[in-house]
């Protein structure tokens, strides 16, 4: 159900008889406004991630090249789009991390084809299920190992020997490669189950279903309003939007004179014009309609902290201080994503980097693409005065420019050592030619004359 109201296939409103017209359930079908979709599509598109920042403090070596290399060869720059977009609309969604060559297999998994099973640890699961409907195959995962089955004629069947995965947490402990990205944490997400009423053939019968967090359960109720309001509106366009004429006394004998009856702006008659009435009935006004789906629209944009231009349409000379403001609810609303969605990311590089030897600090942190509507100036202006007054490093500062992605920053880096390298040895040069003292030699020391 929550597939069909984020992609706009929900079922007609349960009002519509089934035996209505054609015309009239056709019109039901077109009326679905997919509001759902917008609201989802909002907050993923301002989650994409760039990068992740982590040092090891023994070393001092930059431990992110090599796990990120893993992100890049599993092509996670697309496909976590797609995992952030599950986690948004259904609430939950998962990664599963195997080995694999050159680099462990990074798989986003959606929720409606993995369901695992949690006990005391709330970040490693006990179990996991999973349906590949590509492979034709299950999986099982546990602390271990990889079961695969198929489904023959006895049933499933276990196919092959179970495949050790060799994931462990910080500890080196074995765990289940499965890790859950969770919309929003709320410690009470199993306590309730909602009351539903949904229509059947004999009726309308109620069904017990079951509250989940993500975008789109919260808005299906207000979805079906805005539905209900688009046919009601499509249907006065269709029955009563024009002025409909009547006639009392004569009616057309054949089908033609009726087409051009309907079709005449001026009608007359030959014959006992005194016994044959004309008359016509008002349109229907449609601003009422027009208004209560807007109304709706604002309501389902404060619900769901998306800036109500994004749902109305209306954006009429903003500033980018105002645009900013009016994008400030979604603003917040992303950058708690990001803290919850950048853990479950850290965990999953945790498990890659089990699987190729390297420890994951825990101050490990996700680089996020900053996608808000500040203006490019002014961030570069705030970059360029922390590091003036506050006495940043510059270099520091770098992944907080805007579209820059770890690639180039470590490009930058390069180029700035061996322009600081060339710099050190024109200045060299320079001392060198006017005959001043070199800096790596004692002017003192004997040997040198």
């Amino acid at each position: 159900m929550l597939r069909r109201y984020w992609t706009g296939k929900q079922r007609l409103p349960a009002i519509i008889p089934a035996d209505a017209p054609a015309e009239v359930r056709e019109m039901a079908r077109i009326a679905r406004v997919n509001v759902i979709d917008i609201v989802v599509q909002a907050l993923t598109q301002a989650l994409f991630v760039d990068g992740i920042r982590a040092r090891d403090e023994e070393t001092g070596d930059d431990v992110t090249v090599p796990v990120w290399q893993a992100w890049l060869g599993n092509r996670m720059n697309k496909r976590q789009a797609g995992l952030h977009r599950a986690t948004v609309a259904y609430g939950t969604a998962y990664t599963v991390v195997t080995p694999g060559e050159p680099v462990p297999v990074i798989r986003p998994v959606s929720p409606r084809q993995l369901t695992a099973v949690y006990g005391a640890d709330p970040d490693w699961p006990v179990m996991a299920l999973e349906k590949r409907p590509t492979a034709g195959d299950w999986r099982m995962y546990d602390a271990e190992s990889v079961y695969v089955f198929y489904a023959g004629e006895r049933g499933f069947e276990l196919l092959g020997e179970p495949l050790l995965h060799g994931v462990t947490d910080r500890t080196g402990a074995p765990v289940c490669p499965v890790i859950r990205y969770r919309d929003a944490e709320d410690l009470d997400l199993e306590d309730e189950a909602e009351p539903e009423v949904s229509a059947g053939l004999a009726g309308f019968a109620s069904s017990q279903t079951r509250v989940v967090a993500g975008q789109v359960a919260p808005l299906m109720s207000l979805q079906d309003q805005i539905n209900l309001t688009s046919f009601s509106l499509k249907a006065a366009e269709w029955y009563s939007a024009f002025r409909q004429r009547w006639i009392v006394g004569w009616t057309p004998e054949k089908a033609d004179q009726r087409m051009r009856a309907a079709a005449s702006q001026l009608w007359t008659f030959d014959e006992m014009p005194d016994d044959v009435q004309l008359g016509e009935f008002n349109e229907t006004t449609l601003d009422g309609f027009l208004k209560s789906r807007e109304a709706a629209l604002k309501y389902a944009a404060t619900l769901s902290q998306t800036p109500v231009h994004e749902l109305v349409g209306e954006l009429v000379n903003l500033s980018a201080e105002a645009l900013a403001a009016a994008e400030a609810g979604r603003d917040r609303k992303v950058d708690e994503r990001k803290t919850g969605l950048g853990e479950s990311h850290e965990q999953t590089f945790e498990a890659v980097g089990s699987l190729m030897g390297i420890d994951i600090p825990d101050d490990a942190q996700m680089v996020w693409r900053d996608t808000s509507a500040r203006a490019f100036g002014a961030i570069v202006d705030g970059l360029g005065k922390l590091a003036q007054m506050l006495g940043v490093p510059q270099q520091e500062l770098w992944d907080r420019i805007p579209g820059a992605t770890q690639q180039d920053i470590r490009r930058w880096k390069a180029a700035a050592a061996q322009g600081d390298a060339l710099a050190q040895l024109t200045g060299m040069l320079d001392r060198q030619a006017v005959g001043g003292p070199d800096p790596e030699v004692d002017p003192d020391d004997g040997d040198n004359g």
